[in-house]
């Protein structure tokens, strides 16, 4: 006989609640944006400018590697040719370069074709680190940080962001500058669905997925963000697919979901949607 649904759902937010009490990284911020909706951001605003130089890296973010914290993977993309896929990188305080090679892929959508998408694994990186890294070429090299979770501990504290429904809007920017400024910001983000709204536009507009990964490139170069997608990435477009549509079936009853470990920290992603 099975356990039901609810009574799992009990199990689990009593454990993270458990959790939470024995490994409390503090209540950073009370910050709720206005209720009354707010418009997109012109495409010529300044949080969505191309960075300089010829085929320039842009949209550079990056995500965990491993259930240790001992990985980070690296994604850039680069619009005029696919240029290098090798990122340079040194911890804090050492200047001998170490390198790492990537990957690179494109995709099309209606009419809509990505530039070049690159992807490139740093492994057996050292815990509680400052890591700095590059992206890019010759004049148009790039340059950001980041800092590696503490070692895996039942007693270590981390504090998590979280954001939702973030969008592109001028209240999306006051969002988000909001969470930078925080001194006592999350180290990772857990962003819990409704990224770029792009399926607000004509034939889901991909341009507005460049300028969001633009607008957001000032944290997620930075720190880790941890991805759930919402209803606004479902994508559903039939109206603007040519021919008949393949449909795929899993024969499986099990919902989607992927696992993530962090520290003392065991989270379970539903994108069952």
């Amino acid at each position: 006989m099975g356990v039901p649904k609810t009574s799992w759902f009990w199990v689990v937010f009593v454990v993270a609640l458990n959790t939470a009490t024995l490994c409390n990284g503090g209540v950073s911020s009370s910050f709720v944006r206005k209720v009354e909706k707010s418009v997109d951001m012109h495409l010529d605003s300044d949080v969505f400018r191309v960075p300089t130089g010829y085929n320039a890296p842009q949209q550079v973010h990056i995500t965990q590697g491993d259930h240790e914290g001992k990985a980070v993977i690296v994604s850039w993309v680069t619009m005029d040719e696919p240029g290098s896929n090798t990122v340079e990188y040194w911890s804090d305080g050492r200047h001998q370069k170490l390198k790492a090679n990537g990957s690179v892929t494109t995709y099309t959508f209606y009419n809509y074709t990505s530039g070049f998408i690159h992807h490139c694994s740093i492994t057996n990186l050292n815990y509680n680190t400052k890591y700095h890294y590059q992206v890019g070429m010759g004049n148009s090299v790039r340059s950001f940080w980041f800092i590696t979770p503490p070692e895996v501990g039942p007693d270590v504290p981390y504090t998590f962001g979280l954001i939702g429904d973030l969008g592109q809007t001028y209240d999306s920017n006051k969002t988000l500058t909001h969470y930078e400024l925080n001194p006592t910001k999350g180290q990772t983000v857990l962003f819990v669905g409704d990224l770029s709204y792009a399926d607000n536009y004509p034939d889901h507009d991909n341009t507005r997925w460049d300028t969001w990964a633009r607008f957001v490139e000032r944290s997620v170069a930075y720190q880790p963000w941890i991805w759930t997608p919402g209803n606004h990435e479902i994508d559903f477009a039939p109206e603007i697919v040519s021919g008949s549509a393949m449909l795929f079936s899993a024969c499986s009853t099990v919902m989607f979901w992927i696992t993530i470990g962090y520290l003392c920290l065991f989270l379970m992603v539903d994108i069952d949607l």
